[in-house]
């Protein structure tokens, strides 16, 4: 049996896509260069690791440790920094952070989809990085107006940069900064690339396919783009250009804040593709990253005045919601199993979208809708 195959990936004989898959996850950090737009990405990688690093990933103090931007304490992930890489070939999803988010703000979907066999990546956005597109203070409406373009302009360039840098070796070789050998015994494979976006990052993964054509599958997770925006929210148009079918899984939040149900299903509506779209009850905008309750709860709190005065007041506090535990298992069981289901065609993958979602769903504590169009 070939490695990668659905067997391998797999505890037993049944498809079970919201449990951890069998292999160990190490991740990897470099910086790489744009030459063209001047500017330096920090980029990670998941990849499935060696046998010997098994269950390393999942013990404390064995675990990857690190700092988030605008974050004091230091965090921890489910994978094991630099581990030996498990030879073989295996699809790439890229994953797209939320504005002003990072590459890391949801490392526990990242690294769940790689102990399934998958090499996944993400790099902090142009918006993160670049100086020229940092907010300044005493900006007119104007000036935000005119950065918030920028920031939308140079979001799909990013999702190609980091595809040229994953896909070409001698692109890799000459742009990293800080030389950190990827194992050549790792193989991506070209024909088997899916995107998954948060927010903007949901935007980002929806306007990619647009450019990359190689992009075969998308989950949008809660995501921007909206023909009403709420005040104060970047105005990301969606044009779905894509001139193919891009199976699209949408996974929303039932009370978001920030993008409304009905603008989800305004986006869901015209995705001109095969797609399906779950909505997640009593959840909010910030249920789709690590660390859910603190995130909601810091966002919530804080004081925000102008055109954004009315978050704080519409959210709900934490404990109406339901548990990041619940939200983080939804959004990794669907999204392995979307991807499951395009990039390797898997016959239980497929089945199980197919079939009583919410049932299965509710087998595990989790309490959501399949939206199901009036018209069909």
């Amino acid at each position: 049996m070939t490695r990668g195959s659905t067997k391998e990936l797999n505890r037993g004989d049944t498809y079970d896509p919201f449990v951890r898959g069998r292999f160990p996850v190490g991740v990897r950090t470099f910086e790489a260069m744009d030459q063209a737009r001047d500017c330096r990405f920090p980029c990670e990688i998941w990849y499935p690791a060696a046998s010997r690093h098994v269950n390393e990933d999942l013990t404390p103090g064995a675990q990857d440790v690190f700092t988030a931007p605008r974050r004091d304490a230091p965090r921890s992930q489910m994978a094991v920094r630099d581990a030996a890489a498990q030879p073989g070939e295996y699809p790439l999803i890229v994953f797209s952070h939320h504005s002003g988010g990072n590459r890391r703000s949801a490392t526990f979907l990242c690294t769940h989809l790689s102990s399934h066999g998958y090499v996944v990546a993400a790099l902090d956005h142009s918006e993160v990085v670049a100086a020229k597109l940092a907010p300044k203070e005493g900006e007119t409406a104007q000036q935000r107006a005119a950065l918030g373009e920028a920031w939308l302009a140079n979001r799909v360039p990013d999702i190609g940069f980091l595809l040229d840098l994953v896909l070409n070796s001698q692109v890799l070789n000459s742009q990293v900064l800080n030389r950190t050998e990827w194992d050549s015994e790792v193989q991506v494979d070209p024909t088997r690339i899916g995107i998954v976006g948060h927010s903007l990052g949901g935007w980002t993964a929806l306007a990619a396919p647009e450019a990359q054509r190689d992009i075969r599958a998308v989950v949008a997770l809660a995501p921007g783009g909206t023909s009403h925006p709420k005040p104060g929210m970047l105005p990301a148009k969606l044009a779905f250009h894509w001139r193919r079918d891009v199976p699209t899984l949408y996974l929303v939040a039932e009370n978001d804040t920030m993008t409304s149900l009905d603008g989800m299903i305004e986006l869901f509506e015209r995705t001109p593709a095969t797609k399906q779209m779950i909505i997640l009850r009593r959840a909010d905008h910030l249920h789709f990253m690590d660390n859910v309750e603190q995130e909601h709860e810091t966002v919530r709190n804080m004081t925000w005045s102008g055109e954004l005065a009315w978050i704080s007041k519409e959210m709900r506090p934490m404990a109406e919601l339901c548990s990041g535990q619940q939200a983080q298992l939804f959004v990794r069981g669907l999204t392995l199993c979307h991807m499951d289901a395009v990039l390797r065609r898997q016959t239980d993958a497929r089945q199980l979208l197919a079939g009583d979602v919410e049932a299965k769903l509710g087998e595990r504590g989790i309490d959501a809708i399949v939206h199901r169009p009036q018209h069909l």
